[in-house]
């Protein structure tokens, strides 16, 4: 017994351009299952517009209102309902009556890891090309190997999950060959899929990536850099991103905790809020996420830990008020370094407690890459860990040759790519650089560049009644 699987998740498309796609969600719940459809919503490029969510401790209820970004994107649909079905809890009966002693015990079946090896003739843009290919098959790309060697081939090791789980299959199989083979044309050598073995588990060792000391005490530091001789120091038009204001009140409930948050809107704040509220062992029983300009987001949560309780210690509120404003306002860090004459570009990410990383960091990245016309040597993705946590980092050994890294200074290339690479992730203002800067690439790609990505959460139910 319990609601049938066709009823737990449902989508209305919107019946004109521009009308926003409603998904509703209507399950058991569980610790984190926001930052896991949320997570899926980014995945799939969706933003979302507004929503409502509410649980009474054993049963969830979510709708949610989403559009494609950009709009031209084509969204897979009957996709996104089985990924966002794959995320939600069982809702026999047995699961409910007993969620509370289980959802602690409850994980998810594991996909099995594969090595996808190619190697291929190199040429502009190949990567994110490739990358392109993989999402649009729903393949997760877990770790990453690109090297280009001195006769212009390109070997790249893909390290995939197939959130179909098909991989196994011939049909599977043939279909990512001729996607690939679509986008690589004759300069294909050879293609190669296999189960992946030690060379992988070595991947996920504790610091599978090493991060030079003083390169690592920057990337991984806790607090933004005002300071312009750092690569990371946010841009005028960024620096507003370091304001934010996170506010807990016990007054105006007997069993829940006011959590209210105002910042400025970004890409993924709903996720980034979510997904640390998760890892802290927080349910939501409530929630409103509202805009009070095109800018700004005031976010009221009603919360309590796993065991029902309130947040009443002091010490684990100003703890959770810390977090909160670190992961919203620092989510992503994108630092330039220089490894000997060569320019390297370094993109790290905080890793959930469950192991998962942030979707599409490594698509947006070679995605701004690819808008300014830079090409990329090599590249690979590994696992990073400090004292408190581990990071996922993104490595790009950039091609001294192309035109834009050539027109440029050092210092100004560097904060030129940081400040565009950092736009495209986070979704704030439109990306453009200085004119001289973009000179040897707006030919290419006039008009390529990210738009503000907007968050307008809303709630319809009266928290005042709570």
């Amino acid at each position: 017994m319990g609601v049938p699987s066709d009823e737990v998740v449902l989508i209305h498309k919107g019946k004109n351009d521009g009308e926003p796609s409603v998904i509703t969600v209507n399950c058991p719940g569980k610790i984190g299952l926001g930052c896991d459809l949320c997570g899926v919503i980014l995945e799939f490029g969706l933003r979302i517009t507004k929503g409502d969510v509410s649980t009474d401790g054993i049963w969830c209820y979510f709708v949610l209102w989403v559009v494609p970004y950009p709009p031209s994107l084509t969204v897979r649909w009957a996709s996104l309902k089985n990924r966002l079905l794959s995320v939600c809890p069982p809702c026999a009966v047995w699961y409910y009556l007993n969620q509370q002693s289980s959802c602690s015990t409850t994980s998810s079946t594991t996909s099995p890891v594969y090595l996808l090896k190619f190697c291929c003739l190199d040429r502009k843009d190949l990567l994110h090309d490739v990358t392109q290919v993989l999402w649009e098959l729903e393949l997760t790309i877990q770790r990453v190997k690109v090297m280009t060697t001195p006769d212009g081939r390109v070997w790249d090791l893909f390290f995939i999950t197939d959130s179909m789980d098909l991989l196994h299959t011939k049909q599977r199989w043939d279909d990512i060959c001729k996607h690939l083979h679509a986008v690589l044309g004759d300069s294909c050598i050879t293609c190669d899929l296999e189960l992946a073995g030690p060379q992988y588990q070595t991947q996920l060792g504790v610091s599978s990536l090493p991060v030079p000391p003083e390169v690592a005490d920057e990337l991984f530091s806790c607090e933004l850099s005002d300071k312009e001789t750092r690569s990371q120091a946010l841009s005028p038009a960024l620096s507003k991103l370091k304001k934010a204001n996170v506010i807990i009140d016990n007054s105006l409930s007997p069993v829940h905790t006011l959590l209210q948050i105002h910042c400025v809107d970004q890409k993924g704040l709903f996720y980034d809020i979510m997904r640390t509220l998760k890892d802290c062992n927080i349910q939501i029983a409530y929630g409103r996420c509202s805009s009070n300009n095109k800018a700004d987001r005031d976010v009221d949560l009603f919360i309590q830990h796993t065991d029902g309780n309130k947040i009443v210690d002091v010490d684990k509120q100003n703890t959770l008020c810390s977090r909160l404003k670190m992961e919203m306002l620092h989510p992503l860090r994108v630092i330039i370094a220089n490894r000997g004459p060569d320019t390297e570009l370094l993109v790290a990410n905080p890793v959930e407690l469950s192991g998962r990383g942030r979707p599409r960091v490594f698509y947006d990245v070679t995605l701004a890459l690819k808008m300014l016309g830079i090409c990329i040597f090599s590249a690979e993705i590994g696992r990073y860990s400090t004292s408190d946590r581990q990071w996922e980092v993104y490595r790009f050994l950039l091609d001294e040759s192309c035109d834009f890294l050539l027109a440029n200074s050092r210092a100004k290339l560097h904060i030129d790519i940081v400040d565009r690479v950092r736009r495209t992730l986070m979704g704030c203002g439109n990306g453009k650089l200085p004119r001289q800067s973009l000179e040897p690439v707006t030919k290419n790609f006039k008009g390529l560049y990210p738009l503000v990505f907007e968050i307008d959460w809303k709630c319809s139910s009266d928290l005042r009644e709570i």
